[in-house]
């Protein structure tokens, strides 16, 4: 199919009625143009990347190439799987409607009739996906590291071999899934150290094993290892759509193609094959475009403005160990959390989170941070606290 003609979009979706807005020069960032952004785009010290309203997501795609898909196949999602085929180094990608759904899919399949899966205990297979990996594929969970991010290669040597003593069945080690980097540790990362012993580990154990890499590319800008290395590392690799990309929703699961070609029917089984995917994945598509370059920049000018923000009396900010874009956040008691984030946002529109009753809490770094000169974040923080 042809691709969507960017004028007649709106028009043709039965969209018109919305408001049209005037192209914004900062959105237009995303497609990896060099354009000056503009005061009135917010800078955010939330969450992972830049969250569009329905007005600027549909001014984004009007930039985008667009072909329709049909039930997954074919037009963006295609060109989306063999981006991803390309940038984790992988056989094959397969578009999924979540990222639970390519966790739980992979873990399954990855497993086989083997039904033990050692995974984080703070890792989101574990915690946030509703037991689905017990409930629905009848497997069973074996959390190592109690309350840290990661767990060691000996770690899981030492819980693989301890299985024929504690147990009387023998079920089967199946799988193996990490989780880099781990939101409920505020995003650390697991050392690629660690990773690379645990990969040759299980390699040499005919044990499969799959990243959750919703924020791969997170843990690759913090780190400097780029996410093919990650990638090579592991059976399978998901990656989330939504969390910096923008997209709606969605998720990639990349591996070799004798695991990939079994997620089509598995997809339709569990009721996630959708029979339109194309907004998803062309926005994720279209916003992949010079993304590492503004996530390496990110980065440089984070470390810049922390380092003069530091300088401010009354605000610390740290870098956590083995973090990513999560940063420790401290103001001196004197200061009221909540004038300083009402004047921010009011009239610099810069937003920040709460804090607790220490005055104690996170910013989170993303390529909103990109919106604003350093200098004139800084000067809001000062006149913001004065």
């Amino acid at each position: 199919m042809a691709p969507v003609n960017r004028r007649d979009f709106l028009k043709n979706s039965g969209l018109a009625t919305l408001p049209l807005l005037v192209a914004n020069p900062v959105l237009a960032m995303g497609t990896g143009h060099k354009r000056s952004p503009t005061a009135t785009q917010a800078v955010k010290f939330l969450g992972d990347g830049e969250m569009f309203e329905p007005a600027d997501y549909l001014n984004i795609l009007q930039q985008a190439t667009i072909v329709r898909d049909s039930y997954g196949a074919g037009g963006s999602v295609e060109a989306l799987e063999k981006k991803f085929v390309e940038i984790t180094g992988k056989e094959k990608a397969v578009f999924m409607p979540s990222g639970t759904m390519a966790n739980q899919l992979a873990i399954a399949v990855l497993s086989g009739e083997n039904s033990k899966v050692f995974v984080q205990d703070t890792s989101h297979v574990y915690r946030d996906e509703a037991d689905a990996a017990q409930t629905v594929y009848q497997k069973r969970l074996m959390p190592l590291a109690k309350d840290e991010p990661f767990f060691t290669a000996q770690q899981l040597q030492a819980a693989v071999e301890a299985i024929p003593a504690e147990e009387v069945f023998k079920t089967g080690v199946g799988a193996v899934s990490i989780e880099n980097p781990v939101r409920r540790s505020n995003g650390r990362m697991v050392p690629v150290e660690e990773l690379r012993k645990i990969s040759t580990y299980c390699r040499a154990n005919n044990i499969k094993l799959h990243l959750d890499g919703a924020r791969i590319y997170l843990a690759a800008a913090w780190s400097g290892i780029s996410v093919k290395e990650y990638a090579s590392l592991f059976d399978t690799i998901y990656i989330s759509l939504y969390k910096y990309f923008g997209a709606a929703g969605g998720a990639v699961l990349c591996g070799d193609k004798a695991v990939i070609d079994k997620m089509p029917h598995l997809i339709k089984v569990h009721g996630g094959n959708m029979y339109g995917n194309w907004t998803n994945a062309a926005m994720a598509l279209h916003r992949l475009e010079g993304f590492e370059t503004r996530m390496k920049n990110t980065v440089q000018k984070a470390n810049e403005l922390f380092d003069a923000l530091n300088k401010i009396p009354g605000i610390t900010i740290k870098a956590l160990p083995g973090g990513t874009n999560m940063y420790s956040f401290a103001l001196s008691p004197k200061i009221e959390i909540t004038k300083l984030r009402d004047a921010l946002n009011t009239n610099y529109n810069i937003r920040i989170g709460r804090v607790n009753e220490k005055n104690e809490g996170f910013l989170s770094v993303n390529e909103t941070l990109l919106y604003q000169d350093n200098n004139y974040i800084i000067n809001a923080f000062k006149k913001s606290m004065g």
